[in-house]
Order: C-alpha cells, then sequence, then structure tokens
C-alpha cells in the first residue's frame, strides 16, 4: 500500500519560461479502494448495485429536489468475458448570471452505458463500450448580451470507445483507446439551433502510449515510452460557423524505477506541433500547449 511520498517538479519552457516548485501529495490506499466506478471492482463475479439519493440545492435565488437512480450491473458468462451495464441520472446546480436576473433551472442528466471486456491471456485487456448521455437545461453564453448565459434546451452525446491495456512482453506496457462521438443539440429555445453539433468535442479521436522497462543487467529499471495523441476536426462553436483542424501530438518519456525510488523526465508535445485546443467562439480560440519538459523524482515510504 503507498504511503506518503515527496517529490520535486521541474519544467523548462521553449518560450524561455521556467519554473521551480516542490510537492508533498499524500497517498492512502489503493487505486481500487478510492475508484468510484464499477469497472474498478472484481470482474470475476456477479455484482448488482443499487443507489438512489435525493439531492437538494440550495442558493440565493431558489432551492430544487430530484431523485437521481443509479443502477449497474456485472455479469461474467465466461471466465474471459465480463459484460457491464448501467443507468443512471443526475442532478446539477446551475450557477451563472441570466440578463433579467432569473435563476436557472438545474442542469439534469440521463445515462445509459454498456460494455463488453475481455481478458487476453493473463496481461491483455480489451473493453468496448457504448454509451447515450442526455443533458437538459445546459448553460451557454447570451448571443444577444455580452456576459451573460441562457439555457439552451437538451444536448445528446452518444458513441463508441475501444480501449486496449496490458503488458504485450515482460518489461513492455501498451495502453491503446479509440471513441466515436456523435454529439448535437436536440432541443433549443432557438429551433435553428436543433441538430447542430457541439463544439470542441471530435467525431474521432485516438491515443496510444507504450513504454519498454530494462527487466535485468546493470541497467535494469530504466525505461522509455512514447504516445500518440489524435483529436479529429471540432466545431469551434454551438453555431457550427467554423471548425478547429484536426492535429497529432507526440509526447514521451525517460524514466527509472527501482525500488522505491523513482525518477522520470517527460516530454510533451515534442515536435513542438501548432494545434487548437478548443473555443469558444471565433474570437477565443486557444492554442495548445507547447514543447514542454517536465522533471520529477520521488520516493515512496
Amino acid at each position: 500500500m503507498p504511503g506518503e511520498f515527496c517529490s520535486a517538479v521541474w519544467r523548462i519552457h521553449h518560450r524561455y519560461w521556467w519554473s521551480l516548485s516542490f510537492a508533498v501529495p499524500l497517498s492512502y490506499g489503493t487505486l481500487r479502494e478510492r475508484g468510484s466506478k464499477l469497472r474498478a471492482a472484481s470482474l470475476r463475479e456477479v455484482r448488482a448495485i443499487r443507489r438512489s439519493h435525493q439531492d437538494y440545492i440550495h442558493n440565493r435565488s431558489q432551492s430544487s429536489d430530484a431523485f437521481s437512480p443509479r443502477v449497474g450491473l456485472v455479469y461474467q458468462p465466461l471466465a474471459p468475458i465480463s459484460l457491464y451495464a448501467s443507468y443512471s441520472r443526475s442532478f446539477t446546480p446551475n450557477s451563472g448570471n441570466a440578463f433579467d436576473g432569473s435563476a436557472f433551472k438545474p442542469l439534469y442528466g440521463t445515462s445509459y452505458e454498456v460494455d463488453i471486456k475481455g481478458d487476453i491471456g493473463n496481461r491483455v485487456s480489451a473493453t468496448l463500450a457504448f454509451y447515450d448521455l442526455t443533458l437538459s437545461n445546459v448553460l451557454t453564453d447570451d448571443p444577444d448580451h455580452t456576459g451573460y448565459l441562457i439555457l439552451t434546451g437538451e444536448q445528446r452525446s452518444k458513441g463508441v470507445e475501444l480501449s486496449l491495456a496490458g503488458e504485450i512482453l515482460p518489461g513492455w506496457n501498451v495502453i491503446a483507446g479509440y471513441a466515436y462521438t456523435d454529439a448535437e443539440v436536440t432541443k433549443d429555445t432557438d429551433p435553428s439551433q436543433v441538430g447542430k453539433v457541439l463544439n470542441n468535442i471530435p467525431k474521432h479521436s485516438f491515443n496510444i502510449w507504450t513504454s519498454y522497462k530494462i527487466q535485468t543487467g546493470s541497467l535494469k529499471g530504466f525505461g522509455v515510452g512514447r504516445g500518440l495523441f489524435f483529436v479529429g476536426d471540432r466545431q469551434g462553436d454551438l453555431a457550427n460557423t467554423f471548425e478547429l483542424p484536426s492535429y497529432l501530438r507526440t509526447d514521451a518519456a525517460i524514466f527509472y524505477k527501482r525500488d522505491r525510488f523513482r525518477a522520470a523526465i517527460n516530454f510533451k508535445n515534442l515536435f513542438n506541433v501548432d494545434y487548437f485546443d478548443s473555443a469558444r467562439n471565433q474570437l477565443n480560440v486557444y492554442y495548445g500547449d507547447p514543447f514542454a519538459v517536465q522533471g520529477t523524482i520521488s520516493w515512496q515510504f
């Protein structure tokens, strides 16, 4: 079980910016103990979790309540295959300023998800997930009054996610994922907005990270890693008046791990690719981070 550890972090930025910082995070328990998702629990038994509660929101101008059930089920028909299904509803307060001073209705969400997980041998696993998420009372910028917000009605996001993770050979680890997302406005006070694609959400995205750590000899514990991150074209605003182009970013790492000691140098955006990370409208488009180097040194007690 991990305990307390301290680390020193340093960064070098290609735009002549640098900083030195120290952090002392605390870590208790294991990932499984801290995880909140049902899939973090053992998939080698059949489980049904039913939980419901009432959420109460109080602020200066209104109070609301809603019933938000969450139901999940894991079933294992064969030793290497597990099936997962869930249904949930969410209830979140909306905060912000309306031009007429009125309070916003809470944000409601309904989610369905079905997963299939398969173990390939004892070291590699793959997961295929299908999901459908609907949000109502979504806030967005008021197009007629700068600095204010309005409710846009309803938005729906559905898609497929495929992930692969594991140790291909001793010391060689791979994590990869692909996502297809179909996100659009389904209801709106302005009928012309219905069917518009949600901004900043790509239809296609892909990532892969692979690393190798030397297992024997005098260099045991040294390793290298490299990753590719692809994000497809995205709409720049809810009116779909312009697109942000796709990009491919490359990251890399050099590390050493021996017993409780770990040191690493991480390279983000290795080839210093210029890309747009997100946008709110044509006047507010944000660049992604440029090339950066980050070093970490840690010791676990």
